[in-house]
Parts: C-alpha cells; sequence; structure tokens
C-alpha cells in the first residue's frame, strides 16, 4: 500500500499545473537609503579677536540673525582708552611735522642767503623726515586701536541662527586658550547632506552615466528620510562626489543640497538619503520565483520541459516584491513564478493556461 501511495503522490506532483513567466525587458526605479549627516550651508565658530570680561550677550540661544549683528560686548574701557591715546599722539605727530616743516622751509631760504650751513638744512630735513616717519607710525596705531575696539563688540560673520552659548556675563575670554567657541553661527537657509558611497555602487553608478560630470547632471532628485521616519517635504540635488575614495573606510563622500525655508532641518542632526536610480531596458522578476540557498538566490527556469535550478545575481526593488536581474537570465527565457518551494531541479512542468 506505501509503494502505491508514493507512486500516487509522484503522479500528482508531475501532474500539477505551474504558472509560468516570459521574462521580457522593461523599466524599473531602485531606491537606495544611506545614512546621512546634516550641515548647515555654513558652520562659523566665533571666538574673540581680543581678550577681556564679557559684559553682554545680546543673544539667545537658537535666535536667527543677521550678518553684522552684534552677539557679544567684551569689556571696552580699555580699547576705548587706547584708542583715544592712539588718536591723541597722532595729533601729536601732526603737530610735530608741522613744526618741522615750518623750520625746514625756514632753514631752506636761510641756506639760499648763505645765512645758515649745509649741516644745519640737513639737519632740519631730517628732522622733518622723522616727524613724518612718527606720524605714520602714530596712524597705524591707531589703526590697530580702532580695530581692537571694533574687535570688542564680537558681530555675526554671516546670516545664520545662534547655538550654544557656553560662556555668560562675567566670563574671561581670549583669542586663545579657549576650549569651546563663544558660539555658533549656522546658516540654514540651505543644508548641506552629506552621505558616503562604496567603491563599487559609484562605480556602478558611474557607468551607468557614463562619466562623473554626466553622473552628476544626469542623477535624479533625492529625498531625504529624517529620524522620526518621515520624509522632508522638499527633495534635494547632489551636487558634490569626492574625488578620493577613503582607505579606511572604502567609501566616497557625497553632498546633497536642500533648501531649508520653514527651518525644520538643524544642523548636526542625522537622517537617510533616498537615491532612485532607473534602469532601462532591464530584466524584472517577482520575488515569489525565488529561493534562496546558502545565501544565493536561485529561479527555477524551464528547460525542455522541466525545472532547471538557476542561479541569479539580483537587486531588490519596491520593498523587496520585485528583483532586478543581473545576471543568470535573458529575454525570453521562461521561469516558474508560484510554488517554486516544492519543485526539485528536473521535476516536469505542465504549464498553467491563464
Amino acid at each position: 500500500m506505501i509503494v502505491v501511495s508514493c507512486r500516487k503522490e509522484n503522479v500528482t506532483q508531475q501532474e500539477k499545473e505551474y504558472s509560468v513567466l516570459s521574462v521580457a525587458p522593461c523599466e524599473r526605479t531602485i531606491t537606495s537609503s544611506y545614512s546621512a549627516t546634516i550641515r548647515g550651508r555654513q558652520d562659523i565658530d566665533i571666538y574673540p579677536q581680543v581678550g577681556g570680561t564679557i559684559t553682554k550677550l545680546c543673544v539667545k540661544e537658537g535666535q536667527r540673525v543677521r550678518k553684522g549683528e552684534t552677539l557679544f560686548i567684551i569689556d571696552q574701557v580699555p580699547y576705548k582708552a587706547a584708542l583715544e591715546t592712539a588718536t591723541a599722539n597722532v595729533q601729536a605727530a601732526e603737530a610735530s611735522l608741522a613744526t618741522a616743516k615750518l623750520v625746514y622751509d625756514s632753514k631752506s631760504k636761510l641756506y639760499e642767503k648763505s645765512v645758515v650751513s649745509e649741516f644745519d638744512l640737513n639737519s632740519a630735513k631730517n628732522s622733518w623726515l622723522t616727524a613724518k616717519a612718527q606720524l605714520a607710525q602714530a596712524k597705524a596705531q591707531e589703526v590697530n586701536a580702532k580695530n581692537n575696539f571694533s574687535y570688542s563688540q564680537v558681530q555675526s560673520p554671516s546670516d545664520g541662527v545662534v547655538g550654544v552659548l557656553p560662556y555668560r556675563v562675567g566670563a574671561l575670554v581670549s583669542p586663545s586658550g579657549l576650549q569651546k567657541p563663544l558660539t555658533t553661527v549656522s546658516d540654514n537657509s540651505e543644508m548641506y547632506v552629506y552621505f558616503s558611497m562604496t567603491e563599487n555602487q559609484l562605480l556602478s553608478l558611474t557607468r551607468l552615466y557614463g562619466t562623473k560630470d554626466k553622473l552628476l547632471d544626469g542623477l535624479p532628485e533625492v529625498e531625504l528620510r529624517l529620524n522620526d521616519g518621515t520624509l522632508y517635504n522638499q527633495k534635494g540635488k547632489i551636487e558634490s562626489i569626492s574625488g578620493v575614495v577613503d582607505k579606511a573606510t572604502g567609501t566616497a563622500s557625497l553632498r546633497a543640497v536642500f533648501h531649508n525655508k520653514d527651518g525644520l532641518l538643524y544642523s548636526g542632526t542625522s537622517g537617510n538619503i533616498v537615491l532612485p536610480t532607473k534602469y532601462d531596458n532591464t530584466l524584472v522578476i517577482p520575488q515569489s520565483a525565488t529561493f534562496e540557498t546558502q545565501d544565493k538566490t536561485y529561479v527555477y527556469k524551464i528547460v525542455d520541459g522541466k525545472a532547471s535550478a538557476t542561479l541569479v545575481s539580483v537587486v531588490r526593488v519596491n520593498g523587496g516584491s520585485e528583483y532586478v536581474v543581473e545576471n543568470g537570465l535573458a529575454a525570453g527565457d521562461i521561469i516558474v513564478v508560484e510554488g517554486v518551494g516544492l519543485l526539485r531541479d528536473g521535476t516536469p512542468i505542465k504549464i498553467k493556461e491563464n
């Protein structure tokens, strides 16, 4: 009875009908995701150019500022005094120069009348030249004093958003020795999103478009998936690819730009770049037509009416419901698309009629 039963099962299996698919070229778009770091278009660390005690904080953390707006005021008293001294020195030098010029002009006339010697004339000329040099030196010191006085009023170098304020009123700061900047001003009108690709991924894309320049021009707009899983409401554009592959990681850095009109993106955060890649004239098969053995993907191709296990190289698309076939199949091949888990290599296939 057992032998008879097995034979009936074999007959049943052989007579079972299977749905098949004739593989044909089509178009598909693959989306790939890459971990990314978000940075402002400019993140400028603000350090003092003069030393002193902070006497006033003019901004708050997270405040939007304009270029030239005052952020901090450092004790201005010594710098104002130094400027007033330098200005007075300039005025004194101007007076000394005027006096030296009068003496030299007078000596010149007297020398023409042979009243004074050539030595007296040259001495007066040298005094005049010395006075001119002293005036130039005094003016340079005045410029330096003006700069130092202006530096005591720390201003924003660009439009942006104020970061953390680690130093408060009364803190002593200096141009050197600070472990942290006074703050960071981030220009968040546009955000730079940095991500990396492996060497093989970059080579694959470059071959797809032809050259690096064509790759940058031809790449479609990308999307940004935020940490909460939502997609950012605007698309971005990849505008640069590093010309160097990091030896340690084997990856190249890419930069995408996103507009940040609503200020939803913050510098220093992270997310994922979603890059679509369009494949033209490619072979696509359903995931249900495949099975895996030892991390390798196979399909059953019908050869001479029988199932033939065929190794394929595939890329997942549409959430894994479909595969783009890179190697292993050719247009016109017929594969089994249902019940592949019950098949064995060499099983006769009866095609189900639609």
